[in-house]
């Protein structure tokens, strides 16, 4: 693989930006990218022993960089938070919804509890946290909110139908909200992973014979890795894309359309 030149968006430096899931993973990649473009970042996730570090580790290289530990199901946490960060950085002019959990599950299995538990994790969290960020954008007259789906519905996955279901519906919560607050100057995107290869899939889910397989299937004969969502974060919540709004952008290889 070639030597690869990532770009810099002056607009992201000093940008204050809130994160959701961001203390590993794809939400990791995230956190590290945007502070390393500057911007304010602050953070939520549940595993707090790995945000507390991952926030120490940048703070020590010179970042801003806050990380609060909270549930995102917990709704009224979740808005404190957001407004702590507010508090500390000014009000968010990028919004990542990137927190979920793909957990595996048989239809049978499904209680109503579980359903609510899985759309709360995967869906709910980002409708209000738009809630919370979007006056202070409004109030900005600008502002990038990223939802993020999942090429697993596309491709017609089984043994998950909560999570793909909560992951189509974030599609039709980009491009409603993307109609609300456009004219306010904020923009409501959509950033679809393919098969990304994370510590989380390594232990769970993903062997090197489904990576390789993954492979054979992309366009592209390269594992898709955190950091090339979080290329694609940078560049919708950059004024680069000012004027894409209500869009899907599918980082996954080529995979989705195999």
């Amino acid at each position: 693989m070639s030597q690869i030149h990532y770009a810099t968006y002056p607009s992201l430096e000093d940008c204050p930006v809130v994160i959701s899931g961001g203390a590993t993973g794809i939400g990791a990649a995230l956190v590290r990218r945007f502070a390393g473009q500057g911007a304010k970042v602050g953070f939520v996730d549940i595993a707090e022993e790995n945000g507390t570090a991952l926030a120490a580790e940048l703070t020590e290289a010179g970042h801003n960089v806050q990380f609060l530990a909270c549930d995102i199901t917990d709704t009224p946490a979740y808005q404190s938070a957001i407004a702590d960060f507010s508090r500390l950085h000014g009000d968010a002019l990028v919004l990542v919804n990137n927190a979920a959990n793909d957990h595996r599950h048989d239809w049978r299995d499904v209680t109503p509890e579980y359903w609510d538990e899985r759309i709360a994790v995967n869906l709910k969290h980002a409708f209000f946290a738009i809630q919370a960020v979007a006056p202070g954008m409004i109030a900005a007259g600008k502002g990038s909110i990223i939802n993020f789906g999942s090429i697993s519905w596309m491709l017609m996955a089984g043994n998950m139908p909560v999570y793909t279901t909560a992951k189509a519906a974030a599609h039709g919560l980009s491009r409603s909200m993307a109609r609300d607050l456009g004219p306010h100057g904020i923009r409501v995107n959509t950033l679809v992973p393919g098969s990304v290869v994370t510590e989380r899939q390594l232990a769970l889910w993903t062997t090197p014979e489904k990576i390789a397989a993954n492979i054979q299937r992309q366009a592209l004969h390269e594992s898709v890795m955190p950091d090339d969502i979080a290329g694609m974060a940078l560049f919708l919540a950059a004024d680069d894309s000012r004027l894409i709004s209500a869009q899907e952008f599918i980082v996954d290889g080529g995979l989705a359309n195999n």
